[in-house]
């Protein structure tokens, strides 16, 4: 008895579904080894952003902390101010002008510097939503080429199928992430954070 062309126990059979699994696996590699370059990129960038909004707060708080001691010296040339002779009331009072002085400087630099610091916060968000599309689509590609590898040693025609199914969730997150597209699972987001 001679087998059916649909057997799968049929060489031609075996051979045509290994060669729809061979060609798979390689486009997928192929466009994984693509995005792995922009997700790494993206990485990369998000960590930049991070380091400037950091870096960004820390020069607030600096600031803050000098406006502050700028108060306390205005606090304590007006105690000085009490005790001292008329001699030093003119010395106190350009010291008490240089003290308003930096903190009205001071005052000006914290609207800028928050600004800037929340601008990195911003880049960060929006460069991570990027990395999110990114880690999906490794994922569902991966999962893709783990189904592929049981397809070809099962000779199962559905595990290629369902290899297809995440092949293209994949690059759909993909070809999202490398073109900007607004997708982004946010359900399944949160469940893989």
């Amino acid at each position: 008895m001679e087998p059916s062309a649909a057997d799968p126990g049929n060489p031609a059979t075996k051979e045509r579904l290994n060669s729809h699994v061979a060609i798979t696996v390689a486009l997928l590699a192929s466009f994984m080894a693509v995005t792995k370059v922009k997700d790494d990129n993206i990485v990369q960038a998000m960590q930049q952003a991070k380091m400037n909004a950091v870096d960004t707060w820390g020069e607030y708080q600096s600031k803050k902390v000098k406006q502050h001691l700028a108060e306390l010296g205005i606090s304590q040339l007006a105690a000085l101010q009490m005790v001292a002779g008329t001699n030093a009331v003119p010395q106190l009072a350009q010291m008490k002008r240089g003290y308003e002085s930096e903190i009205e400087r001071y005052r000006g630099e914290e609207g800028a510097l928050t600004g800037k610091a929340r601008a990195f916060e911003r880049e960060y968000d929006t460069l991570n939503f990027r990395d999110d599309q990114f880690d999906l689509s490794d994922g569902a590609l991966s999962v893709a080429v783990g189904v592929l590898a049981v397809a070809s040693l099962t000779n199962r025609r559905w595990l290629l199928v369902l290899a297809w199914g995440f092949g293209a969730i994949g690059l759909v997150q993909g070809l999202a992430g490398l073109f900007r597209w607004p997708l982004h699972p946010d359900w399944l987001v949160r469940i893989l954070s």
